[in-house]
């Protein structure tokens, strides 16, 4: 008798699943490896990566490795592996480094998306809120702006591996070279500005070593702040002239004090936005054509064979500025 009761509620229950839909299957997931966690900039892109997996129903999560080594991103990007995830996202320290976990996600059909890392091998797409040229140009612009065209500069990257990084810095230091021949640039570049204790150390070896050192390139959203403290403790405001792109939340003293000069960046909330809705996109199966409208890219022209989306959103930092980014949490 109690078998034929079990054996009626398990059919009972079945028949009530069955007249209210299937079963929810779970949503869609996605890991987003950053290069270092911890950092401002990387803070809002997390809120980002949220809030869109959020809107989307996906499961969007990031994982920030605790110092700025390639292989720590091997390792987390293993584990997402490991998970089944559906998608996952890279902000490469160094990207050979990467191209084989990359290579094996992709073989076990997971979506792969970049950013920071133009022609990233073994990947779907890769994304960049501002060509390398025109960023890397304009903060070269505005520091011969600031050093009147004359003078010698350093100029600082995350790491000497950071594509993105490094494509700035060249695409800086040929238009100085071709615009403002009284520039000089000092020595090689120096792979710091993912820490604003590196950056600020390596300052102020420069600034003892070169006496007519009058500015910074700093490429990594540390570099600026670390060469702008230095800047503060050998009382050089106003003589040495410190740009690059940085979370405005952090160096707002920095910039209102005349350390840092000022700079340009993108929306790295949008970023983590961005992120999730490529995820989106190709786990539904859809192409991305020229001419497509994407959220927080708008119209994308990806050339053939390409697997770049290269837009231009600069936003300028600046004391006018720097208070309203800052209070959107950047």
């Amino acid at each position: 008798m109690f078998a034929k009761f079990i054996r009626a509620a398990t059919f009972a229950l079945a028949m009530a699943g069955f007249a209210g839909g299937a079963v929810a299957a779970d949503p869609p997931k996605m890991g987003v490896v950053v290069k270092i966690g911890g950092i401002p900039w990387f803070n809002a892109m997390e809120v980002g990566i949220k809030q869109r997996g959020e809107e989307l129903g996906i499961d969007a999560f990031m994982i920030g490795p605790t110092s700025a080594d390639p292989a720590l991103q091997v390792r987390a990007i293993e584990d997402l592996i490991a998970q089944g995830v559906d998608a996952i996202g890279v902000v490469p320290n160094d990207a050979e480094v990467l191209e084989p976990v990359l290579a094996k996600a992709r073989a076990q059909g997971i979506k792969v998306v970049t950013h920071e890392s133009p022609d990233q091998k073994n990947v779907d797409w890769n994304f960049e809120l501002a060509s390398a040229n025109g960023f890397g140009e304009a903060h070269a612009d505005l520091l011969a702006e600031k050093m009147g065209g004359q003078g010698e500069y350093a100029v600082f990257v995350g790491s000497l591996t950071v594509p993105l990084h490094n494509a700035w810095a060249d695409a800086a230091i040929a238009h100085l070279a071709a615009k403002y021949p009284d520039m000089k640039l000092i020595g090689e570049r120096h792979g710091v500005a993912e820490s604003a204790d590196d950056s600020r150390k390596t300052a102020l070896d420069l600034i003892s070593a070169n006496p007519d050192l009058k500015g910074f390139l700093a490429f990594g959203s540390q570099g600026p702040i670390g060469a702008g403290r230095a800047i503060e403790e050998r009382r050089k405001v106003g003589d040495i002239h410190v740009l690059g792109p940085f979370s405005p939340g952090q160096g707002q003293k920095l910039i209102k004090s005349d350390a840092i000069s000022g700079g340009f960046m993108w929306n790295p909330m949008e970023a983590g936005r961005v992120f999730v809705t490529m995820a989106d996109l190709l786990i539904k199966g859809e192409d991305i054509k020229p001419g497509m409208e994407i959220e927080g890219l708008g119209t994308v022209n990806p050339q053939a064979g390409s697997t770049n989306i290269i837009v231009d959103q600069l936003v300028t930092i600046n004391k006018d500025t720097v208070d309203e980014l800052a209070a959107m949490g950047l």
